[in-house]
């Protein structure tokens, strides 16, 4: 494994949390509250590994290997999402948090005020990560990727 294996660990993780963001919300709207705090954890857990991961990746390499350099329609599609996805995880990160405090604190209903917003957010976030990565990596390679590293 290198560094350069990094961009697709991270986007299965951002896909890991993906599925239990969803499912978790899934389970607290059927009342299945152990099994949303389950899947909330590994969501959590995951966010963070990709985080860690996504941090090391660019300290490592940096931007150089990240242009985007597709043409047409797709471009502006793709930076419009980017800027959004941005955005929105440097607020996902405290929210998260601030989702959990009153979870910590048994206040239920501060914990559900919150997390109606943090959830779409996460859940946006976690979705276009992977959306960025597939075409940053897979659909629209720049050549440098194009050709393996």
């Amino acid at each position: 494994m290198s560094i350069h294996d990094l961009p697709a660990i991270n986007a299965s993780l951002n896909f890991v949390s993906t599925i239990f963001i969803s499912t978790g919300w899934y389970l607290i709207r059927r009342g299945a509250w152990r099994r949303h705090v389950a899947c909330m954890i590994t969501a959590v857990i995951s966010s963070t590994f990709f985080l860690a991961g996504y941090l090391v990746y660019h300290a490592h390499v940096g931007e150089r290997s990240t242009s985007f350099t597709a043409q047409g329609i797709v471009r502006p599609l793709y930076f419009s999402m980017l800027i959004s996805h941005i955005l929105l995880a440097f607020v996902t990160l405290p929210l998260v948090i601030l989702t959990l405090i009153p979870v910590f604190r048994r206040r239920w209903d501060r914990h559900r005020r919150i997390a109606r917003w943090t959830m779409p957010i996460w859940l946006y976030v976690s979705v276009t990560g992977v959306l960025v990565y597939l075409m940053l990596y897979k659909w629209f390679p720049p050549p440098n990727l194009a050709l393996g590293h």
